[in-house]
């Protein structure tokens, strides 16, 4: 954000907005680690990043830059016990996300582009995907391959890569295995990578030869939830509003004891932000704020389906920044 002129001044924007929120909350300094709150506020190396009222500064020791008498100091919560000892830092420490977190929310033009170029990229890879031999190969070898495709493709940190075959798509967090993948199988694949230091996610749905039986009707449902959740984004809109959306698709076909709690989350320089499509987050949507939109179902020991895709909130409602989903797309190998 700092290699350009426009870059620098967005870079100064982004700054003051951070320093009038600090005072708000009475915050007199943040100490970020390398993260994605290091990154918004223009941090490029691997030390620490110190933001005072007055000065930004990249080190390996922040302590020196913290002000005298500093009462409150936010700092990374994901930074390590042995961190937050060596700073030597006589203030109360408190998570800087309280600070960081609102502020990120809603993405600048410039910064949706980004996210726009990192999804279309991670949708390049599903599509290459299509086009490989599943047929006798594992979970794992698979994954392995997409990886492969991911850094092939520029990305800079492949997050997670996602393969799970048969009665695996039932299981929501599932690892790929050494499961074989056979003909009847569904498959549940997503990908999800940083380009350019912006983060997307995609996810789609497949079958090996033909699907298993009533898998084509469930998924018809996970499609139709999909849609509603992207109908129901729009400014003013609540985060849980989308996902209630998506759920009461879900519930009326009859699979609502096993739709997925959550609907999706924000992404942009982390790849798990705020809003988050589920119960209780009240978060009124508004242009800027980028999502991946993901309503799921998983049938226990049968199969499950999950459809993750980017788009963006504009004025007139969501904007995809992935193609969308798909009909059932069925691989002959």
């Amino acid at each position: 954000m700092t290699g350009d002129p426009e870059g620098g001044a967005r870079l100064a924007e982004v700054r003051a907005a951070v320093r009038a929120a600090m005072a708000g909350s009475e915050v007199d300094a943040l100490v970020l680690r390398p993260s994605p709150d290091f990154r918004f506020l223009g941090g490029r190396g691997g030390g620490f990043l110190v933001l005072t009222m007055d000065t930004a500064v990249e080190t390996a020791d922040p302590a020196p830059y913290v002000p005298e008498g500093a009462r409150r100091v936010g700092v990374d919560p994901e930074m390590r016990v042995r961190e937050l000892f060596a700073l030597a830092i006589e203030a109360e420490l408190v998570p800087a996300t309280a600070v960081l977190a609102p502020l990120r929310l809603r993405k600048r033009p410039a910064e949706v582009e980004a996210v726009a170029a990192a999804a279309g990229a991670a949708e390049a890879v599903l599509a290459q995907a299509r086009e490989l031999a599943w047929f006798g190969a594992t979970e794992r070898e698979m994954a392995a391959r997409l990886r492969l495709l991911l850094l092939e493709g520029g990305c800079e940190e492949v997050l997670s890569v996602r393969v799970s075959a048969g009665e695996h798509t039932a299981r929501p967090a599932h690892p790929p295995g050494g499961r074989v993948i056979n003909p009847g199988d569904a498959l549940l694949v997503s990908v999800c990578g940083r380009w350019d230091g912006y983060c997307a996610e995609a996810g789609r749905v497949f079958a090996v030869a033909e699907p298993p039986e009533d898998f084509e009707a469930m998924y018809s449902v996970v499609l139709a939830a999909h849609r509603a959740a992207l109908a129901a984004v729009r400014p003013s809109a609540t985060a849980e509003a989308v996902a209630a959306a998506a759920r009461a698709v879900i519930e009326g076909s009859g699979y609502g004891h096993f739709a997925a709690r959550s609907a999706g989350r924000g992404v942009g320089l982390g790849h798990d932000e705020g809003p988050r499509l589920r119960p209780g987050d009240d978060t009124a949507l508004e242009p800027g704020m980028v999502l991946c939109v993901e309503p799921a179902i998983y049938v226990p020991d049968l199969f499950g389906a999950r459809v993750a895709d980017v788009a963006a909130c504009t004025a007139h409602g969501a904007a995809l920044l992935t193609s969308g989903p798909h009909p059932l797309h069925v691989l002959d190998r």
